[in-house]
């Protein structure tokens, strides 16, 4: 591995690690606001103030002109996929414990470990590959499908829903590793909120009075179709903070997946999990089941062992490289 490799994968680590942190602490925003607001609502004001904070990186980055594209379809199709995997996994939010559906969420990076070697040619090793499978198994217990749904914290169609979520948001990572090579990571962070500004206007028009929310006691329904309120002055600064968050987070995982190969970065993003874990015991005293933890150990460990592996390797070819002469 060269330096230049070398300095992009470290900068595509720390970018990572940013983001992660940015979207954990999003995810405790959203779902301290599900019982009050609509998603679209919440989606629509942290997007607007996102985009405000990501056209300022975009003038750093080189101005308006960046915003050009030869590939508009797919960056629509990236947008598209970023709502998806949004939409469903904060509806399940809305029910689920925040380190169950972080979890179950979590076979996103497994899912792009395995889709980089088709859709992106990348080579991913033996060893790599039964980490990924060791890490896939920890999410299967997490989701305890030999339970009885009576024992459970949700019904399994919203159990569901963060996997969708998870595939969805792996294939967006695989666009983004397919359109980096030629857009800066600002321009993409400003595709996919103005993408999320489209759509939840499209809810507002559609269900902004709370018509099809009638009639139903279902946390996730309600969140996904309540009618719009106007927003009470405490939760002015969650507001802010998420529009934010969005900013940041998205122009680093942007730039995560720009400078590094894809099955590298992804079991980065498992730093989400313990996180999950602490922000729902200190906020709702919520502590995860024997078979939550027992996931997370075995996705940790495989992230960990994947990241130790990469290290290694990248020492070994060092070494063998020939020295030059100064």
């Amino acid at each position: 591995m060269s330096t230049i490799a070398q300095r992009h994968t470290s900068a595509g680590l720390l970018f990572i690690l940013i983001g992660v942190v940015g979207i954990s602490i999003n995810d405790l925003l959203i779902k301290q606001l599900s019982g009050g607001y609509p998603l679209h609502q919440v989606v629509l004001a942290r997007s607007a103030i996102a985009l405000a904070f990501i056209l300022f990186m975009v003038r750093a980055e080189g101005g308006l002109g960046i915003l050009k594209t030869r590939q508009p379809l797919l960056h629509m199709a990236r947008g598209l996929l970023v709502v998806i995997a949004n939409m469903t996994y904060f509806v399940a939010l809305a029910v689920l414990p925040l380190a169950d559906a972080t979890a179950l969420f979590f076979v996103a990076p497994l899912f792009i470990t395995a889709l980089s070697i088709p859709l992106l040619g990348e080579k991913v090793g033996a060893m790599r590959i039964a980490a990924v499978m060791a890490g896939f198994a920890g999410v299967v217990i997490m989701q305890r499908p030999w339970a009885d749904s009576t024992t459970l914290t949700a019904s399994r169609l919203v159990m569901v829903l963060p996997v969708l979520s998870a595939f969805a948001y792996a294939l967006m990572q695989i666009l983004t590793r397919k359109l980096g090579a030629t857009t800066k990571a600002s321009a993409m962070a400003v595709y996919i909120q103005a993408t999320f500004i489209l759509v939840s206007l499209s809810f507002f028009l559609l269900a902004g009075d709370g018509r099809f929310a009638d009639g139903s006691d279902t946390p996730s329904v309600q969140f996904l179709l309540r009618a719009w309120v106007w927003p009470a002055r405490d939760d002015l600064p969650l507001l802010l903070g998420l529009g934010a968050l969005a900013a940041v987070s998205g122009y680093c995982l942007s730039q995560a997946y720009r400078l590094t190969d894809a099955a590298t970065v992804a079991p980065f993003e498992y730093v989400g999990l313990p996180l999950s874990v602490l922000w729902g015991w200190l906020f709702w005293a919520e502590f995860p089941a024997r078979e939550v933890w027992m996931g997370i150990a075995l996705i940790a460990g495989s992230g960990l062992f994947v990241f130790l592996r990469e290290q290694h390797k990248a020492r070994i070819i060092a070494r063998s490289a020939p020295q030059q002469r100064l």
